[in-house]
């Protein structure tokens, strides 16, 4: 008896729910296409307003579009959430560093290293304690 195999079906964007959306603006964020991937994210966000793997996207794509007000204000919300998720914390941390708050970015930044010992995050760290400590300098 001979297997007989058939191909999965195709999914384009646009088409699928929730989860057939999530995979593809994931794709589209490795690849650096922010756009695109708001595109598929919004619509899956007004099935499911509350999925927070596709809110943790969006914010992936305001982050690359330099969208940080938008994204500090979502990811303050996930981090309510879910203050133990590291990468909410790292991404809360960056989004404000990038907005030259690196005083209120600290607490965010060391409480992701802590929990993940990742060494980006441990290297932001380092970043923005020097940052704080050149500026302090520059008081005296």
């Amino acid at each position: 008896m001979e297997n007989e195999y058939t191909a999965p079906p195709m999914v384009f964007p646009g088409q699928g729910g929730p989860e057939h959306a999530y995979g593809v603006a994931y794709d589209l964020l490795c690849r650096r296409a922010p756009d695109e991937a708001l595109r598929l994210l919004e619509p899956a966000l007004e099935a499911e307003p509350d999925n927070t793997g596709l809110r943790i996207l969006r914010v992936w794509a305001w982050l690359i579009r330099a969208q940080l007000g938008r994204a500090e204000a979502e990811l303050r919300e996930l981090a309510a959430q879910s203050p133990s998720d590291a990468w909410v914390q790292h991404a809360l941390g960056r989004a404000l560093e990038r907005q030259g708050r690196p005083a209120e970015a600290l607490p965010h930044l060391k409480l992701a290293a802590v929990m993940s010992e990742d060494y980006d995050h441990q290297a932001a760290v380092l970043r923005v304690e020097r940052a704080l400590a050149h500026w302090a300098g520059k008081d005296t």
